[in-house]
């Protein structure tokens, strides 16, 4: 009879500790702040066009050797992220030829910055200045249209 009733001593003190350890998790899961990262742009697609195609552009044409050039790589892709998840779910936008352009030439830039340690050839850096200007461009005129 001791042995049962030790058994079921263990059991309840086991499951009380799992309720405890439960209801502890729950309990800090919820009550700790959530912080989420701020986007950079305003919602306006004419401004944060604009606003990231002279980002980038300045941040192209850091030279090789400086010192802040990895900082501010990253932070591009920071911002291309950003850029390309505000805008490619809304179809009055990533429908124009605006959007495209700039998405091609973000992609490009993404991906060399994603994939390589290298700094940017001279060639792709003339093609995403010619892009990034492009888009520019055309975002003004899309905007121009459509007022």
């Amino acid at each position: 009879m001791a042995p049962l009733l030790l058994r079921r001593i263990r059991r309840l003190i086991v499951t009380g500790i799992s309720i405890c350890l439960g209801l502890l998790l729950i309990t800090t899961t919820f009550a700790s702040n959530a912080v989420a990262k701020g986007s950079t742009l305003s919602g306006d697609y004419l401004e944060d066009t604009i606003s990231v195609a002279q980002t980038l552009r300045e941040t192209i044409s850091i030279p090789k050797e400086s010192k802040g050039r990895t900082k501010s790589e990253q932070e591009a892709v920071g911002l291309i992220t950003d850029y390309i998840s505000r805008y490619r779910n809304r179809p009055q936008i990533n429908e124009t030829i605006s959007y495209t352009t700039m998405q091609t030439a973000l992609n490009a830039l993404a991906g060399h910055y994603n994939n390589s340690k290298r700094p940017l050839s001279e060639d792709l850096k003339n093609r995403l200045d010619s892009e990034l200007s492009k888009a520019t461009e055309l975002v003004k005129q899309d905007t121009q249209e459509n007022l």
